[in-house]
């Protein structure tokens, strides 16, 4: 594990809601494009000609993307800026949905879709820039106001698909959301500051430097010598992963 000093960066209320405000935005727009895939699907078959089984291999595609890479995002969290790797996040929904817009074969959509799969795993870095941008006393309540993008996206991707699907095509919409999803990445790139790591805890106040610790493999394996975080992620497995 290797130490650095870094600078407390300075940001007033006003600066902090706006990097909300482009979470928020990245996060109801991922959240819209992710479900339609759903209103969506009768659209689709009739354009591949394939059966519902089929059709659930674009969903499941993805999700065994997503689920492999929520550690690959977590290790380049905790080695590299957060700000940068959820605009690379947000650049990836973009094509990737592109890609899969434009695909003009079942084979091909569906691994264009799968490929939707790896920015839809990349949300723990969005939880990680909060935790260092607002204190203990704040983060549920911005927590709560980012966790409304996935009921609000739905509920909008379900108006979209409704109808926009038979006016200008399921193309057409996904067109529309990837474009969106390039957007939200251009803003991330230019706007999205990163910051020091643990400048918002009560015990970092007052310090002109805070010293950032890299990511360390001694440490993550040691963890699983502890019983009690074993049985978790036992539990975990049983209560989860069939459920989903």
């Amino acid at each position: 594990m290797t130490n650095s000093d870094q600078p407390r960066i300075k940001t007033n209320l006003s600066g902090r809601w706006f990097v909300i405000a482009i979470f928020f935005g990245f996060m109801l727009l991922h959240q819209i494009d992710m479900l339609l895939i759903g209103p969506l699907t009768s659209n689709i078959i009739d354009t591949f000609k394939i059966t519902y089984t089929q059709m659930g291999l674009v969903t499941t595609g993805a999700l065994v993307v997503g689920t492999v890479l929520y550690p690959i995002w977590g290790w380049l969290y905790d080695r590299f800026s957060r700000a940068k790797l959820l605009a690379l996040a947000a650049f990836i929904w973009g094509s990737t949905t592109w890609l899969g817009a434009i695909a003009p074969t079942y084979p091909l959509f569906v691994a264009a879709r799968a490929t939707t799969g790896i920015d839809d795993s990349s949300y723990p870095g969005i939880y990680s820039l909060v935790s260092d941008y607002f204190a203990p006393s704040t983060r549920g309540k911005i927590y709560g106001l980012l966790e409304i993008s996935a009921p609000l996206g739905y509920l909008i991707g379900m108006v979209m698909a409704m109808f926009l699907g038979g006016v200008i095509g399921w193309r057409a919409v996904f067109y529309i959301t990837g474009s969106l999803g390039l957007l939200v990445a251009a803003l991330m790139f230019f706007f999205l500051k990163e910051a020091p790591r643990g400048q918002a805890e009560p015990e970092m106040q007052g310090m002109e430097t805070i010293t950032l610790r890299k990511f360390s493999w001694k440490a993550a394996f040691d963890m699983f010598k502890r019983p009690t975080l074993i049985m978790l992620f036992i539990q975990g497995f049983f209560g989860s992963f069939p459920w989903n």
